[in-house]
C-alpha cells in the first residue's frame, strides 16, 4: 500500500508523538476474510529512519496532535476502507483517568415489537437481573476485560475476551469482541486508539475513584494495543450503530494485540487464561444455559464493575435470510457490547457468542451465532500471525 514518506525531522516528531510504532496496512494476505473485513499490521520500510505512516494519517504536527488526542471529526471517512485502518501505539494515551472517562459505546437498541416476527424467533425472554462478578477479577474471570477506543464522539468502551489461538497454544494474542466496537458499519469506519485491558479495575472500586486508584489495580496486566483487526464483511457492508438489523447477526470481531510496554510475553501468558471458541455450536434452543459477561457502563451502571447474566438462550431472527441470533433476558446496558457469552464445555470456559444488541428497555441482550462466517474471520487472523 502507498505510504506517506516524511523528512527525517518530521519522522522524528512523529516517533516522539506515537512513542512506539506506526501501523501500515494491507488486507491482501488475509485471504480467508470477506472483502473489506481485514485491517492492519505493522510495517516498516527503508529511509526516513525506517518509519512509514499509513495512508490517511495527518502530515502536520498539529494534525498528529489531533490524532493523539483522538480528534478526528474533521477527517471524514478516512478510515472507512480496510486498507486505511491504523492504530499506532501512543504510550500513556490511556491513563487511568482517561480510561475512567470513556463512555459506553453507542447502544444498538431494538424495539421488542416488529423484529423477529413469526415462528423463526422465540418469545421475548423475561429480564434477568445482572449479578456482580466476584473480585478480584483476575482470580475469577481473568480472560474478560474492557476495550477502549476513540470514536468521533470521544473515548468509548466495550467489553472483550482473550481467546485461545490454535496457531499459538498457550500464547494467544487474540481478543474477541463485537464488530461495532471496532468499526461503525455501513455508514462509518474504523475506530481509533483501540486497546484491551484485561481484568480492568480488578477490585471493582467505584468509577469516581478509579482515576485516583493505583495503576496496578486499574490495569493489573497492562494495556494491549490492537495491531490487526478482523470483522465480518457482512458487518461492514450491512451493520448499523443506530439500530439492530441483519448485520447484527455478523456483529463480531477479533483483535490481535501487543503490549504497550513492549514485553515479550503474549497476552495469554501475561494473564494466564483464555477461553476456547466453539464455532458452529448448537443453535440457541440446543444450549440449556449460558453466562454473559461484560462491563455495563450506561445507567444504572457506571462501567466500574464486571457483571454477569446467567440465562437460557432463545432465538431471534433480525432479518429473513440471516442466521438466528442467541437472545437472553438480561438487564446489562451499553458497555457490555462485545462481552463474551460462555458455556462449560468439557470443563473449559467456552465462548459461543458476544453481546451485540439489546432491547431499548434493557430487558434482553442478543448476540450472533458463531457459524462459518465467524470461523472464517477467526481463522484468517490466526493464520496471519501463525509464523510469528
Amino acid at each position: 500500500m502507498p505510504a506517506i514518506r516524511r523528512s527525517t525531522a518530521a519522522a522524528a516528531a512523529v516517533a516522539a508523538l506515537l512513542a512506539v510504532t506506526a501501523t501500515g496496512c494491507g488486507p491482501s494476505d488475509d485471504k480467508a476474510a470477506a472483502p473489506g473485513s481485514s485491517a492492519a499490521a505493522d510495517q516498516k520500510g527503508p529511509g526516513d529512519g525506517g518509519l512509514k505512516l499509513p495512508k490517511g494519517m495527518p502530515t502536520s504536527i498539529d494534525g498528529l496532535k489531533k490524532w493523539k488526542d483522538g480528534g478526528w471529526n474533521d477527517w471524514g471517512d478516512w478510515a472507512r476502507k480496510a486498507s486505511d485502518f491504523a492504530n499506532p501505539i501512543i504510550k500513556d494515551h490511556w491513563k487511568a483517568d482517561r480510561l475512567a472517562k470513556a463512555k459506553a459505546a453507542p447502544e444498538i437498541g431494538v424495539n421488542a415489537t416488529g423484529v423477529g416476527s413469526g415462528s423463526a424467533s422465540d418469545p421475548e425472554p423475561r429480564p434477568v437481573t445482572a449479578e456482580q462478578v466476584a473480585r478480584p477479577y483476575h482470580q475469577h474471570m481473568a480472560p474478560v476485560g474492557k476495550i477502549f477506543f476513540d470514536s468521533p464522539k470521544g473515548p468509548m468502551v466495550c467489553s472483550g475476551t482473550i481467546v485461545e489461538d490454535p496457531a499459538h497454544p498457550g500464547k494467544s494474542n487474540l481478543v474477541w469482541t463485537a464488530g461495532h466496537c471496532v468499526h461503525s458499519g455501513k455508514q462509518g469506519g474504523w475506530m481509533r486508539n483501540i486497546v484491551f485491558v484485561p481484568s480492568y479495575n480488578d477490585n471493582g472500586v467505584p468509577m469516581n475513584q478509579v482515576g485516583a486508584t493505583p495503576a496496578q489495580q486499574v490495569t493489573p496486566y497492562g494495556r494491549f494495543w490492537a495491531d490487526w483487526i478482523t470483522t465480518s464483511g457482512e458487518w461492514i457492508n450491512m451493520g448499523s450503530e443506530e439500530t439492530g438489523n441483519g448485520g447484527s447477526a455478523y456483529d463480531f470481531a477479533v483483535l490481535h494485540v501487543k503490549p504497550e510496554n513492549g514485553s515479550g510475553k503474549s497476552l495469554q501468558e501475561t494473564v494466564g487464561a483464555a477461553a476456547q471458541v466453539w464455532f458452529n455450536a448448537p443453535s440457541a434452543d440446543g444450549i440449556s444455559s449460558l453466562d454473559a459477561f461484560g462491563y455495563p457502563a450506561a445507567p444504572p451502571y457506571d462501567g466500574a464493575r464486571m457483571m454477569n447474566c446467567p440465562a437460557r438462550p432463545g432465538r431471534l431472527v433480525m432479518q429473513q435470510g440471516t442466521p438466528a441470533m442467541h437472545r437472553i433476558g438480561c438487564t446489562m446496558t451499553g458497555g457490555t457490547s462485545g462481552g463474551g457469552w460462555f458455556v462449560n464445555r468439557g470443563g473449559k470456559l467456552t465462548l459461543v457468542s458476544n453481546t451485540s444488541i439489546s432491547s431499548n428497555a434493557h430487558t434482553w441482550l442478543a448476540g450472533p451465532h458463531l457459524g462459518p462466517e465467524a470461523q472464517r474471520v477467526f481463522d484468517g487472523i490466526s493464520r496471519k500471525f501463525a509464523g510469528q
